[in-house]
């Protein structure tokens, strides 16, 4: 089974979604005991840094994720999801993250003919040997909805780049911990193969 964290962020309903489309068994939850059972846990999200953190806090959630981790329970940040992994963010001033990854959220930067927030389909560049890039393309389009983006501190933990105004490390890895800042479950098909690629790792064997 694999577990999804309530804490009212956003796209819950949406990842649920795709999940159920896969035929994965999946709960909605903020259940220490449900969480730390679970083969799989997704931290997905989309809203505000501080807002987010201040939620996870209040619902105890905080030393669940960390326990998860350690454990080495396959874990999934997505979009908001991937920035509450690391230390701080630009959004949110003297917030500090969960940092379980090193490296900081940065505003994109302001860039003719770009819009803010980045709502849209950017192409990948692959590197690094990304796990959830299994069968995936090149160049492959996923959707991206973001004011603030990642800037890793260790580039071998980063599986994949795009550009928008700057280059935005857009996925993670690193042992347990995987991360995206795009919506694999609003990125049509290579995004549910991302999704099916995380659902194949197992505690243990990543």
């Amino acid at each position: 089974m694999t577990v999804l964290i309530d804490y009212d962020a956003g796209n819950i309903k949406s990842v649920e979604k795709a999940l159920d489309y896969l035929g994965e068994e999946t709960l909605v939850t903020r259940d220490k005991e449900k969480i730390l059972s679970a083969d799989r846990v997704i931290l997905p999200g989309v809203g505000a840094f501080g807002d987010a953190m201040e939620k996870l806090e209040s619902y105890g959630l905080i030393p669940v994720i960390r326990e998860v981790v350690s454990r080495g329970t396959p874990f999934l940040g997505i979009c908001l999801g991937l920035q509450l992994l690391f230390e701080s963010s630009d959004e949110a001033p003297g917030v500090c993250g969960l940092g379980l990854l090193k490296g900081k959220i940065l505003r994109i930067p302001e860039t003719p003919g770009l819009k803010i927030p980045h709502m849209g389909w950017n192409s990948l560049h692959l590197q690094n040997g990304g796990r959830l890039f299994r069968d995936i393309p090149e160049n492959a389009y996923v959707y991206f909805v973001h004011s603030y983006y990642l800037k890793a501190e260790d580039p071998g933990i980063v599986k994949a780049v795009t550009e928008y105004g700057t280059k935005i490390h857009a996925s993670v890895e690193k042992d347990n911990i995987f991360a995206c800042q795009f919506h694999p479950e609003k990125s049509s098909r290579w995004g549910l193969q991302i999704l099916r690629n995380f659902l194949q790792t197992e505690r243990g064997k990543i």
